[in-house]
């Protein structure tokens, strides 16, 4: 069985994921909670990690099982056929969501030639040197790569 890719109608992720359930098809919609602010108050939601996205787990020929269920679009396809992610692909996805806690990161102020330690991610135990921070986004050189990458505050775990 694949990990095949769902186009879904815009904000009907969880709904289609709820009934794809319901059908015994087995479903993974990464979710991330996130702050709203409306004029009276602060909610915590869940959004879905990819916008109009979900991910089916099925064998090829069952593929057709899932256009019974309401805000399914299509498959997203790749080279004309249809796009496939790797078990392991799935795994880092939800290890990822499981071990941040985007709720209780604190965005920092760096100034230039800021040395930092990235603490989550794929760079995870890498330094560099901070160029130039917009928002949440940090524009750091690492030395040991001699490159320049850009760290999502919201998403990566750093120390100074």
């Amino acid at each position: 069985m694949s990990w095949y890719v769902l186009y879904t109608k815009s904000r009907t992720e969880k709904a289609v994921a709820d009934k794809l359930k319901e059908r015994g098809i087995e479903v993974y919609c990464p979710l991330v909670k996130t702050k709203r602010k409306w004029s009276d108050r602060m909610k915590t939601v869940e959004e879905p990690l990819f916008r109009s996205y979900c991910f089916v787990n099925l064998e090829e020929q069952q593929r057709d099982r899932v256009f019974g269920v309401p805000g399914i679009v299509r498959y997203l396809f790749w080279m004309n056929k249809p796009a496939v992610v790797r078990d392991s692909e799935i795994e880092i996805i939800r290890r990822m969501l499981q071990e941040t806690d985007n709720n209780h990161i604190q965005v920092e102020a760096f100034s230039s030639s800021d040395r930092i330690k990235i603490k989550s991610g794929c760079f995870q135990d890498l330094e560099g040197n901070v160029m130039n921070q917009q928002g949440k986004t940090l524009q750091v050189f690492i030395d040991t790569l001699q490159m320049v990458i850009k760290v999502d505050l919201s998403k990566t775990l750093v120390a100074a």
